[in-house]
């Protein structure tokens, strides 16, 4: 997958994450975006080292997906609890 897969992927990763993850985000839309593109990385990274499974070529593959998800779930608890809720 080239770059530009992986931040469509990062988008909708960090959408579902933040589905997932209902509530107040620190930083908006934008910091939520770049959670998920961060996400799909880590998710990526970690998935080829630690679970000896590498990220597949095609786009549509699941466990890609559910890595990207996961990364993004990850980096969201992380960052919500390191930045608090800045809204109140």
């Amino acid at each position: 997958m080239g770059i530009i897969s992986w931040i469509i992927l990062g988008l909708f990763a960090g959408g579902i994450a933040k589905t997932l993850l209902p509530g107040r985000s620190p930083g908006g839309l934008f910091a939520t975006t770049l959670t998920g593109v961060a996400g799909a990385f880590v998710g990526g990274w970690l998935s080829a080292r630690f679970l000896d499974r590498p990220v597949e070529e095609d786009f549509f593959d699941l466990y890609t997906w559910g890595a990207a998800i996961a990364g993004s779930l990850v980096l969201l608890i992380a960052y919500r609890s390191l930045a608090g809720n800045s809204r109140d």
